[in-house]
């Protein structure tokens, strides 16, 4: 666990550093290649994805990622597999690309959406994933199950992201 603190701090200074990049400090078209989100793979390092779909892997092996499909929304989340040989990557229309041997079992991609997508995770046995509203709307795909929302709630600020437990 402590080797998992370190890469995703490490991963976090890397992220604020391109962070800046975007702000101004670097070439143009920068932006859209500036990580969006991180996800530890659990043996090999870690991953961050871009808004343009670009997967940058740290000490992880890369897998594909979806950055030549002319994407019809950013991506902005990035879960890993359980056993370190895949990931999903999620668009802020729902969209989901699977790379590796992260199975695909649905997406919101083309549905109405009241919020944009902000985050996925994936269950403990890689058999499902759950995306999540700017809203707090939860949108269960494969053996993920469906434990709530705040979908259609009043929220002081919006949903950034999710994180599942360790049991799925």
């Amino acid at each position: 666990m402590r080797r998992m603190a370190r890469l995703a701090a490490a991963a976090m200074a890397v992220v604020a550093t391109l962070g800046f990049i975007a702000a101004g400090g670097g070439a143009a078209g920068a932006a859209t290649r500036t990580p969006k989100s991180l996800a530890a793979n659990p043996y090999y390092g870690y991953y961050m994805v871009a808004t343009c779909g670009c997967v940058f892997a740290y000490g992880a092996p890369f897998l594909g990622d979806p950055s030549q499909l002319g994407l019809n929304a950013p991506t902005v989340g990035i879960a890993s597999t359980s056993d370190g040989n895949g990931y999903w990557l999620v668009a802020t229309d729902g969209g989901v690309f699977a790379e590796g041997d992260a199975g695909f079992y649905g997406s919101h991609g083309g549905s109405h959406l009241n919020q944009p997508i902000v985050g996925i995770a994936g269950t403990a046995d890689d058999g499902g994933y759950w995306l999540v509203a700017s809203d707090g709307g939860i949108f269960s795909y494969g053996d993920a199950g469906f434990y709530g929302s705040h979908g259609g709630s009043h929220l002081n600020q919006p949903i950034v992201g999710m994180a599942a437990t360790p049991d799925g």
